[in-house]
């Protein structure tokens, strides 16, 4: 955890241990870090959970289940037929949206004795001896494929950062071109795309704001007309950073791209997460995932940053037929901590078979040291794991920094 998250979560009241309820009224999350700022990498906070947004969970049945430093109450979602998706909305269609999304968190904001745990253990980074292991960590970059408007293609520039080439459109997911982000060491490899190589970006993915997944330097280098699409709250944020074309969205909502292939959906669904960007802003915007549908059907789930949880199998339900599963498979010590933010590697492969995924796509790994596992950890561990369910090994797209690979055509 960097400092700038563990004074501003230290500053959460008391009763933080608790789960907070979101207040009436209509405002959008802005505002950039300054002294004490924190929210970067979602390091021991919580997220996604029932709400808002035509999720079902609202009126579903609740179970206890372990949420790391406490139990809360989570939905036991039906198995009934699944609702039918939204019509799309608007492109860049003005939006009122609740004050905060606190009532969406599936676990509590740590409070003032986890961060001193954390502080006592000093477990936020990799043993000393465990770093020699950066050196082996995989960086294949290559020239993207050659795209046309049936191809289906993703090129990894790192982390959560993918050059998504589908229906002859060029989608950026959670751009960080920088080398170093707020609060954060500095990355252990390089991006894997140049930024000069890329083909015009058609459209921009962000999953949440934390700042290893809205990088504003890295989107500055974008013309301002390159639409956004965002989470809800988000809006404003990029607006008054001169982006002309953004759309946010609440859970289960969609919008639709024109594309030489035909027009391309994305939805934006649910994740196991949280939001913060500034000592004021806790959960003043949404997080969660994108589920992106070509015009032929296939189907890219993208995760964001995530927990474990009910939320991958209502997504399959909605959603059958995914093809790729983009999921986070690091950032995940100690488990105490971050179990319910980010999936470790097994539970990334649990995720996977929850949703119906056909290939599992890891990442979130082998960009930031954040948190305590060596660094080539998450890399044994999800190929272990998905040995061990049975899975064909040519079904995990363990890719390395840099490289791409092409979604054959039904």
């Amino acid at each position: 955890m960097t400092e700038q998250t563990e004074r501003s979560l230290a500053e959460q009241s008391s009763d933080a241990e608790r789960l907070p309820h979101a207040q009436p009224g209509g405002t959008d999350g802005d505002g950039e870090a300054g002294a004490g700022s924190g929210g970067d990498h979602g390091d021991g906070a919580a997220g996604g959970g029932a709400g808002r947004g035509g999720s079902p969970a609202a009126e579903a049945r609740t179970a206890t289940v372990d949420a790391g430093p406490a139990a809360v109450a989570a939905p036991v979602l039906p198995h009934a037929t699944p609702p039918p998706l939204t019509e799309p909305r608007p492109l860049g269609e003005p939006r009122s949206w609740p004050r905060d999304f606190t009532d969406r968190l599936t676990a509590p904001l740590p409070g003032v004795r986890a961060l001193a745990r954390i502080a006592r253990e000093g477990k936020l980074r990799p043993p000393p001896e465990t770093l020699l292991e950066i050196q082996q960590l995989p960086f294949e970059p290559g020239p993207m494929p050659a795209a046309t408007a049936t191809t289906i293609a993703l090129t990894w520039a790192g982390h959560a950062s993918w050059v998504i080439q589908i229906a002859g459109l060029t989608v950026l997911t959670d751009p960080v071109w920088s080398r170093k982000i707020l609060g954060t060491p500095a990355r252990v490899t390089p991006v894997g795309v140049r930024w000069e190589d890329l083909p015009p970006v058609d459209a921009v993915l962000i999953s949440h704001n934390h700042y290893d997944h809205l990088d504003a330097p890295t989107l500055k280098r974008l013309p301002r007309h390159t639409p956004l699409l965002l989470p809800a709250g988000l809006a404003r944020w990029a607006r008054r950073r001169g982006f002309t074309h953004v759309t946010d969205l609440d859970w289960w909502e969609a919008v639709e791209l024109p594309a030489p292939g035909g027009p391309v959906r994305l939805d934006f669904v649910p994740a196991h997460h949280w939001s913060k960007r500034t000592l004021t802003d806790t959960c003043r915007s949404l997080w969660g995932g994108w589920l992106l549908t070509a015009p032929d059907g296939r189907r890219i789930h993208f995760a964001g940053d995530t927990g474990y949880g009910h939320w991958f199998e209502e997504i399959g339900r909605r959603y059958p037929g995914i093809d790729l599963a983009l999921l986070p498979i690091g950032a995940y010590d100690p488990r105490w901590m971050l179990r319910p933010v980010h999936t470790d590697p097994e539970e990334a492969v649990r995720a996977c078979q929850d949703l119906g995924a056909r290939s599992l796509v890891p990442m979130h790994w082998s960009t930031f040291l954040l948190s305590g596992e060596p660094p080539l950890e998450p890399l044994r561990r999800v190929r272990a794991a998905w040995a061990a369910a049975g899975r064909p090994r040519e079904e995990l797209w363990d890719l390395p920094v840099g490289a791409s690979r092409v979604l054959a055509e039904r």
